[in-house]
């Protein structure tokens, strides 16, 4: 498709383009790619039904904020392509700007077309520089982030040039900026370095990284490597994120996931739990502004931001995890903990043997975690836990309230025909000394937005 060039259109034309484009979400420049990509279509939809971008369905802090991302030239910079996806599903609009450098490591086609939007990298662009464009980049976003940050960038940032587009823009913007460092080791530690990081710092520039571990550089390792782009997504999203924090200050205790008991090296006792619920509530309680430590069991999905996870296989080293976490103000107990182990794991493989019975599995009881918490003397202003019912649920969820020590128990059916265990919805019902309180099936993330938000409350009017 030809290149778009707005400026020239007649002003009354630009205004109704800039309002329908601000209706959708959209850049001026998406907005006229998508209309001229429906009029290419003989038998798409009209141009009135172009729907908006699958991102506008997005909540959080992300969504409908627009990002300015600044790439600079490292081998880091493959990681940008990750990044500007996972902004975008998260309902962000990113633009981004390409240094002279960073166009070694990524190409503007493959950047614009992860980020929809035009690729900018030229100061004095004959398009661009009409309207004194590096002063529109920096000023219409809601948020800059640089990634990677090189030595060469973090030196004229502090140095305060402006010789190309990228220190321009940084130069001139009056928004929050976020960088991620991303250099050789050496580099990073640097005396000169060390001097930019000081004064940046103390301009206000906020900083995700940089990680330790190998470099891309053969036999080199130490603390240099880019922060992930889901760690970069979690530090915009903080600085980001204006919703109240009625959890600051507060520590929470969560369990997630399933336990694995093991028979034999090989083999090991489990339960069909995703983790999926708790983890959910642990994110949920930490966007609310808490402190979480989550205990995961072995899971397969990633781990909730802004937490702080342990991750065991056991009932008894979950346990022992948890304990080392009191005292907290809260204590959310949502794992799958299995209730028995064999009496005695095999050191090696169990092997049939021509002619003999099947081994006997001597079963002991494991450690119940719920409620060494809840009757604990460094017990939390609140305990939850959850029952996972096949039957008499409601019954079995006020034995556990009372056997327990717990202030509340979240029950849920989790028969096979419910598809709650690995499932994405949940139906729960929240059981108290006070009565029953039943909830709608919902995606299991809308149940951890409810329950946060409950215990926020709880914990807001519970005495010391």
């Amino acid at each position: 498709m030809a290149s778009i060039t707005i400026r020239n259109l007649d002003d009354a034309t630009k205004e109704k383009l800039r309002l329908r484009a601000a209706a959708h979400g959209r850049s001026m420049e998406e907005e006229v790619r998508l209309l001229l990509a429906a009029l290419d279509v003989h038998a798409g939809p009209s141009i009135t039904q172009i729907s908006a971008p699958s991102s506008g369905l997005a909540t959080g802090p992300l969504a409908g904020r627009h990002i300015l991302l600044i790439i600079g030239g490292g081998i880091a910079a493959y990681k940008c392509l990750d990044l500007i996806r996972r902004l975008r599903e998260r309902g962000a609009h990113v633009r981004p700007v390409l240094t002279k450098a960073a166009e070694e490591f990524v190409t503007p086609l493959s950047v614009g077309a992860l980020a929809a939007d035009k690729v900018f990298s030229d100061l004095f662009s004959r398009e661009d520089e009409h309207d004194v464009g590096h002063i529109r980049l920096s000023r219409e976003a809601d948020l800059i982030a640089v990634a990677p940050a090189t030595a060469d960038l973090m030196a004229k940032m502090a140095g305060g040039l402006a010789n190309d587009l990228a220190s321009a823009v940084l130069l001139a913007t009056d928004k929050p900026v976020l960088i991620a460092p991303a250099m050789n080791p050496r580099m990073w530690n640097h005396p000169a370095t060390r001097r930019n990081r000081t004064t940046l710092a103390n301009d206000g520039i906020r900083f995700v990284g940089p990680n330790s571990g190998e470099m891309a550089e053969s036999g080199e390792a130490g603390a240099g490597r880019m922060a992930e782009p889901l760690e970069i997504v979690a530090a915009i999203e903080t600085l980001l994120d204006i919703t109240p924090k009625p959890l600051a200050g507060k520590t929470i205790v969560m369990t997630s996931g399933p336990t694995h008991e093991p028979i034999d090296p090989v083999r090991y006792i489990a339960n069909r739990s995703s983790g999926k619920q708790g983890h959910a509530i642990a994110a949920a309680l930490a966007r609310l502004g808490a402190t979480v430590h989550l205990v995961s069991g072995p899971v397969t999905i990633a781990d909730p931001e802004g937490v702080f996870v342990t991750h065991v296989e056991s009932a008894r080293d979950m346990r022992d995890a948890v304990e080392r976490l009191l005292p907290a103000d809260a204590a959310v107990m949502v794992a799958a903990v299995a209730d028995w182990r064999t009496a005695n794991e095999a050191g090696e493989k169990i092997k049939k043997q021509p002619g003999a019975a099947a081994p006997a599995l001597q079963m002991v009881e494991n450690p119940d975690i719920l409620a060494g918490v809840g009757h604990s003397k460094q017990r939390p202003r609140l305990v939850v836990g959850f029952a996972a019912e096949t039957q008499d649920l409601l019954a079995n969820a006020r034995k556990k309230l009372d056997k327990k020590g717990a202030d509340w128990i979240v029950a849920n059916d989790v028969s096979h025909a419910t598809g709650v265990m690995g499932g994405d919805r949940n139906a729960v019902r929240i059981v108290t000394r006070s009565g029953v309180e039943e909830w709608p099936d919902m995606s299991k993330e809308e149940v951890a937005e409810r329950l946060a938000a409950r215990i926020a409350a709880a914990l807001q009017t519970i005495e010391v």
